[in-house]
């Protein structure tokens, strides 16, 4: 679905990326591990179109995509739920998610509302307080339902996990492995090394903007000189706990 190759980018004369191969199978969860600072939201934010690559080509269902305007990459069906949540704090969570469906004209939009308020009854619990009234884990359940307002053929996740207690980081998890389940190819970027490869199927260890390593998730698990050598001992140890 996603093919990705030579791919640069970065901020001015900084190069955050440098030459990324990668690959996304119709149909998967795929992860990208790596520390704060190693490019993972550039990497991101390149995709989908918020940051213009220097290098490389971004081919997604076949079609380039490089370089093409945000709006137009979400009318191909690739939607980022961007780290941070970036809720509408001043708007209600039905607002936030009606902003999902902005480029929709079909007829279906109130029946996949109703289908998000059903995967997420807190939000319809909530669906008239305003957005940044909602818990951090409440907050992150709002991005994923807004997204999916948008029908994504690939879901990216830039660190759904960032800042949220271990029960409701297993939530999202397990949230993501359900919208996988119905159909919706996924790509999340991730800290949390054990939750992430427990859901994917492929793995890419990012380091300085390059790949370093890549291949079957379980592969990655059961290595333990790959998770000492890319990850850091400290990482290991928040994997095994």
């Amino acid at each position: 679905m996603l093919e990705i190759r030579g791919l640069a980018a970065g901020y001015g004369n900084i190069k955050a990326l440098k030459g990324i191969d990668l690959d996304v199978a119709e149909g998967e969860v795929a992860c990208i591990l790596g520390a704060n600072g190693a490019g993972k939201t550039t990497f991101m934010k390149t995709v989908c179109g918020l940051l213009r690559p220097s290098e490389g080509r971004i081919a997604f269902r076949g079609k380039d995509i490089a370089g093409m305007a945000p709006a137009a990459i979400v009318r191909k069906g690739i939607v980022l739920v961007p780290e941070g949540r970036a809720i509408l704090s001043r708007m209600t969570v039905l607002e936030n998610l009606e902003l999902g469906a902005y480029h929709r004209r079909d007829a279906g939009i109130r029946r996949d509302l109703d289908a998000a308020m059903e995967r997420f009854p807190i939000l319809a619990a909530r669906k008239v307080q305003r957005g940044g009234s909602l818990s951090g884990g409440e907050q992150q359940m709002l991005a994923i339902a807004r997204a999916l307002l948008a029908r994504p053929r690939l879901l990216l996740l830039d660190e759904p996990s960032l800042g949220l207690a271990p029960l409701v980081v297993a939530d999202i998890f397990r949230i993501v492995r359900e919208i996988n389940e119905a159909g919706t190819t996924v790509l999340l970027v991730e800290q949390n090394v054990k939750q992430a490869l427990r859901v994917s199927r492929h793995a890419y260890v990012l380091e300085t903007g390059r790949i370093v390593h890549g291949g079957p998730a379980a592969e990655l698990r059961n290595d333990p000189k790959v998770m000492e050598s890319y990850l850091g001992s400290g990482r290991v140890r928040d994997a095994e706990e």
